[in-house]
């Protein structure tokens, strides 16, 4: 069984949400299930700012669910979606 890297976005409730805190809390929500390796801020439109988390899990049945759902449950987020998983050689 291999490794893939996932990307996954976070979009937050408003502008006025604390995007620190909000990498804090990803960074905790990954690190239990899987090997965080970078997030990066993402300018949406009107001083809104998403979240792209990167992060590596083994390729097995499940996948990436178990972090996306941890990191819905994260604070101010309104969604969660996958932008891309690779797999890892």
């Amino acid at each position: 069984m291999g490794e893939v890297v996932a990307t996954v976005k976070l979009m937050p409730e408003s502008p006025d949400v604390d995007l620190e805190q909000m990498k804090i809390d990803a960074q905790n929500a990954v690190t239990e299930d899987a090997e965080l390796h970078k997030i990066d801020e993402e300018p949406i439109a009107f001083g809104l700012v998403a979240l792209n988390v990167m992060f590596i899990v083994d390729d097995g049945e499940g996948g990436t669910e178990i972090v996306e759902e941890k990191l819905a449950k994260i604070p101010n987020v309104t969604s969660v979606e996958v932008m891309d998983v690779r797999r890892l050689m």
